[in-house]
């Protein structure tokens, strides 16, 4: 059994809204652009909850890429799923002892070269993959959104100031590309998540002058 034999069945109709049937596919979408607004929403305001919430986004998306045939960004999932829980861990234990916070702080010099390595050689090595290894149409900006995922990520994991701006270059490339492979809730979601991106910048600038990152506890 191939991979276009595990999502075929959801991509029958699930119900009829207004006459147009909608599919299993359509309704992970919808999921997904609820819990996926509310994760960044929740990492602009540094509430930790942002952590169990992306978590159940990245599996809805798995299932959601890999049937569009964006298998960079369905795998990425995975990874995030992995960096989500290091990145609880880190936000309630990385502020060093006796602090219940990590600190908002700024990106090294040090942390931009191995960030601006580990984009560069990833997008490489996911092109290649994908236009050998896949049925891709878009191998380059498939591979180029996961190596821009990742490293903000990592940044937002270590509280780095700079992560926000990682997040919005990606967005910049998401948003058409989701719309040329007719993710069109999907890329209205990233557009939404730029404007949060611009929100959680602003949030984080303020605190990072400050030298503080916000209590765990902050309520939603």
């Amino acid at each position: 059994m191939n991979l276009a034999d595990i999502v075929e069945p959801l991509r029958q109709p699930l119900f009829t809204a207004l006459g147009t049937p909608v599919s299993w596919i359509d309704s992970l979408e919808v999921l997904g652009f609820g819990s996926g607004a509310l994760c960044v929403w929740l990492v602009a305001r540094q509430h930790i909850a942002n952590w169990p919430v992306g978590i159940a986004n990245n599996l809805l998306f798995i299932l959601l890429f890999s049937q569009a045939g964006l298998y960079a960004d369905a795998g990425l999932q995975v990874v995030f799923i992995t960096l989500a829980v290091y990145g609880w861990w880190t936000w309630t234990h990385g502020g060093g002892p006796g602090s219940g916070t990590l600190p908002v702080r700024r990106t090294t010099r040090t942390e931009w070269r191995w960030l601006l390595t580990a984009g560069v050689v990833g997008t490489l090595v996911l092109t290649l993959l994908l236009d050998r290894a896949t049925d891709s149409t878009v191998p380059f900006w498939d591979a180029l959104t996961a190596a821009l995922s990742l490293t903000a990520t990592y940044g937002q994991c270590r509280k780095r100031l700079e992560s926000w701006w990682l997040w919005i270059a990606a967005d910049v490339v998401y948003i058409p590309l989701y719309a040329y492979k007719e993710l069109y809730l999907t890329s209205l979601l990233y557009i939404g998540f730029m404007t949060l991106c611009v929100i959680g910048l602003r949030n984080w600038s303020r605190d990072a002058v400050a030298g503080r990152g916000r209590p765990m506890e902050v309520a939603v």
